[in-house]
């Protein structure tokens, strides 16, 4: 099943589907590290329609098979903003064999290390394929920027990594500073790096004052919570917002979010980042992000009538998607700048996957229109009628706001993804590297 393809280059979104119905909670999760290439690739025809490919063109003009990797890694490829200049050679798709590598004592990366497929032989990610299977499946989603975790994640929430509402910069790599990487609370001297719309370099205390969904929802008296596993801003975003890093809505434990599930306690929109243990990252992770995410939608799929009436699986989105490219190959080039010149020199990156989950997703769906981290913010934005972020020339703004994952006039009963059980409240609560 396909969709129609939406712009993403309006400051309108053309795909004014009407959505039924209107959710009364939207979790997203956020994974690390990879593209669709390379998380799906040991079955690049799992479902009719989607885009995976199995080789990639390198530097010298040669195409090299993909190749099978371990989930779980001994080396980390270069995702800042130069390594995406390196791999997408001004349009060419084809330098990924240039990438920096980062390994660690005796790991030997092998020839191509960027072009490679996860190994799903023991069934490692079988759990993402069968939520894909199972639910909605995005072939053009894209990173909104052009570089590692912290503006990332600042795009996940504001659809920008501007210092400020009125600044033509964005935040563009990770702090750098004496407190590992701490935000607002960081000690005098700490920078970022910025960059301006002609790619020139500048830095940046990195503590922000400017607007996120965050300001929306509690404008609207909606409620928020975003989980990470520690107060540093790779992953928790909030920390380098002024108007938040103390906010109580921070939940220094991932783990916390199933508990608050199962007690109905779930707030009208959550960010939820995962361990180094669950994260996918390259380098650090156990293995477990699948299972992570997989209980997370149980969770809700199985979450019993609440009090006052509401069953989460009839009520709840789940957006699943990860954060940055982590240096992978994959074969589809990101969209162009938009027309205005917004996020010229930082804004789209690579592909990343997304997987939607709702009752109203039809099973085995996949989506050929493009979308970004703006998408997801535009999809809340509309179904809670909140307007748009700051003023108004973010990612949100030029966004679909995700409606043709919604299709169903009826709720579908939950559907139990298999994925093995972990016991989550003992992973220690730390990111898994410093990207």
């Amino acid at each position: 099943m396909k969709a129609p393809l939406c712009s993403l280059l309006l400051l309108v979104s053309v795909c004014a589907f009407a959505r039924s119905p209107q959710f009364s909670h939207i979790v997203i999760v956020v994974q690390e590290n990879r593209t669709p290439d390379n998380l799906f690739g040991s079955n690049p025809k799992f479902e009719p329609g989607v885009d995976i490919a199995t080789s990639g063109p390198i530097s010298n003009g040669r195409t090299v098979p993909l190749t099978a990797g371990p989930l779980t890694g001994c080396y980390d490829l270069g995702h800042t903003h130069a390594s995406f200049l390196q791999e997408y050679a001004n349009g060419q798709m084809n330098a990924f064999d240039r990438v920096s590598i980062h390994s660690g004592s005796g790991c030997q990366p092998g020839s191509d290390p960027a072009y490679r497929y996860v190994d799903n032989s023991s069934g490692a990610v079988q759990p993402y394929f069968d939520l894909a299977t199972q639910y909605g499946f995005a072939n053009r989603m894209f990173q909104t920027n052009q570089g590692p975790s912290f503006p990332a994640h600042q795009f996940l929430v504001s659809g920008t990594s501007s210092p400020t509402d009125t600044s033509p910069l964005f935040a563009a790599e990770n702090p750098h500073d004496g407190s590992n990487n701490a935000g607002c609370t960081a000690p005098p001297g700490s920078w970022v790096y910025t960059i301006n719309s002609q790619g020139q370099y500048g830095t940046t205390f990195p503590c922000f004052q400017r607007s996120s969904l965050l300001d929306l929802l509690e404008a609207a008296h909606l409620t928020w919570r975003y989980y990470s596993p520690n107060p540093q801003v790779l992953w928790d975003a909030p920390a380098a917002l002024s108007s938040y890093y103390q906010s109580s809505n921070i939940s220094l434990k991932p783990s916390q979010v199933l508990k608050d599930i199962a007690a109905c306690n779930l707030a009208d929109v959550v960010w939820v980042t995962p361990t180094g243990l669950a994260s996918d990252h390259p380098v650090g992770n156990n293995g477990t992000g699948p299972a992570w995410v997989t209980s997370i939608v149980s969770a809700i799929g199985a979450n019993p009538t609440c009090a006052d009436g509401e069953s989460y699986w009839k009520n709840t989105a789940i957006l699943i998607t990860w954060d940055d490219w982590g240096g992978w190959y994959d074969h589809v080039a990101p969209p162009p700048n938009p027309a205005g010149g917004w996020g010229e020199s930082y804004v789209y990156g690579f592909r990343v996957p997304l997987l939607v989950v709702s009752a109203y997703t039809p099973a085995g769906y996949v989506d050929d229109g493009t979308h970004d981290f703006g998408s997801l913010l535009r999809f809340a934005e509309n179904n809670f009628g909140l307007g748009l972020i700051g003023a108004g020339y973010y990612a949100d703004s030029y966004a679909d706001d995700l409606s043709a994952f919604f299709t169903l006039s009826t709720p579908r009963s939950f559907v139990q993804v298999k994925a093995p059980k972990v016991n989550f409240d003992k992973q220690p609560l730390t990111d898994p590297d410093d990207d």
